[in-house]
């Protein structure tokens, strides 16, 4: 992957700064019973469409992730006809938890393109009340391979686990360290309005939280939920001219496919993150120092200590001891899923990095209130998934950045 910077290096085409968030919106979170996938969907969407100012008339382009407990085989079809939408470009995107970031890095290049002029990004699920807890994990893991790991007992939770496991025997990360995430999302989590968990936790409780899957306790693992998220992304002129909230710009962008199956992971501690953040930020022109404010998909607690590795915000095998010298909260090198991530704010399957979005989105205009990251002026979200086969990165900023 060394020709990433070969390949942004000033004179190839680039989607840097050409097109602008202008309206976020989310659905309640949690367990919302009563509304369906496409009604959380249209709750999320109303929100986002009233965040920009404009209304229906003005979206010609629709991109959703799919849907386990709606699994619509078009499900940005079937919502655009729940909406009362007819878009012109319209996709239905599903590479597991990446799936958020992609959404927006292709929303970027389509209207770059000429494809669309105005994008309505959608995610919305509903596992808990959509789903019973063993049927929505099994819907998460029975898109893996049937010949392969599923008949051996490889679910997707176990894949992550391997690899926590790795980096503990490789580098000396311990559970501790990696019961101190958890901790830090929840305190994040309890100033966040409408978190579903915000109750204090210690890193005893999570110790003693029972057993997952090995080196996992239920309090290192992500919530179960009901919700969904919508934003607006229009080209970069457009969003001065129509826009009534403060445009986000979409930076940077890059994205990484190392692996179907968990056996083919080139490395079980260095992830696809390491190619799709080189290609974001040399396309964004910023560094991971530059970097204020983070949303880093937190399946597991695990998870996030190796993905602040691989992003370039710590050195390889120091995440445990970055994590617990307090760098990923406020007043921290990097403060990150200052809403409470998937850990403690909601996680609905794949809709549930686009909360991550929301809040870098709300930190770069600084509307977060007692959780606002001081200055913020450079966001950075990844998203993952599949045993860290899929990785996506997106690099926003404010005008100040372009």
């Amino acid at each position: 992957m060394s020709s990433l910077n070969e390949l942004w290096d000033g004179n190839a085409p680039t989607i840097r700064g050409k097109t602008a968030i202008i309206g976020a919106g989310k659905s309640d979170v949690g367990r919302v019973p009563g509304k369906s996938v496409l009604a959380l969907a249209a709750q999320a969407a109303s929100a986002a469409l009233s965040d920009a100012g404009i209304g229906r008339d003005a979206i010609d382009g629709v991109l959703a992730s799919a849907s386990f407990a709606s699994p619509f085989h078009r499900f940005s079809v079937a919502f655009s006809e729940y909406f009362g939408l007819a878009p012109t470009f319209s996709n239905t995107l599903q590479v597991s938890g990446a799936t958020a970031a992609t959404m927006f890095n292709l929303a970027a290049a389509a209207i770059s393109g000429g494809l669309a002029r105005t994008i309505l990004i959608v995610g919305s699920d509903s596992l808990y009340s959509g789903l019973t807890p063993d049927f929505a994990l099994r819907a998460m893991s029975e898109g893996r391979d049937q010949q392969y790991e599923m008949p051996f007992g490889i679910p997707v939770a176990n894949t992550f686990a391997m690899t926590a496991h790795r980096h503990m025997k490789e580098f000396g990360t311990t559970s501790e360290q990696l019961a101190k995430v958890a901790v830090i999302h929840r305190e994040h989590a309890r100033l966040t309005p409408g978190a579903q968990m915000t109750t204090p936790i210690t890193v005893e409780d999570v110790l003693n939280s029972g057993w997952v899957t090995t080196p996992y306790h239920k309090l290192d693992c992500s919530l179960i939920s009901d919700g969904a998220a919508a934003f607006v992304v229009t080209s970069a002129d457009r969003a001065k001219a129509i826009g009534k909230s403060v445009p986000v710009y979409i930076l940077g962008a890059g994205e990484c496919y190392t692996h179907e199956h968990i056996f083919y992971m080139p490395s079980l501690t260095t992830t696809g993150a390491v190619q799709s953040s080189a290609g974001a930020y040399a396309m964004a022109k910023c560094s991971a120092p530059d970097i204020d404010v983070a949303g880093v998909y937190d399946c597991f607690t695990g998870t996030v200590i190796m993905i602040l590795e691989d992003l370039g915000f710590c050195p390889k095998g120091e995440g445990g001891r970055f994590v617990d010298d307090g760098a990923i909260t406020h007043g921290g090198a990097i403060p990150c899923n200052t809403h409470g991530g998937l850990l403690s704010f909601a996680h609905p399957g794949m809709p549930g990095s686009l909360f991550h979005f929301h809040e870098v989105v709300q930190q770069l205009r600084g509307c977060c209130g007692s959780r606002q990251v001081q200055g913020a002026e450079l966001g950075l979200v990844h998203s993952l998934g599949a045993g860290f086969a899929t990785n996506a990165t997106t690099i926003l900023g404010t005008e100040a950045t372009l």
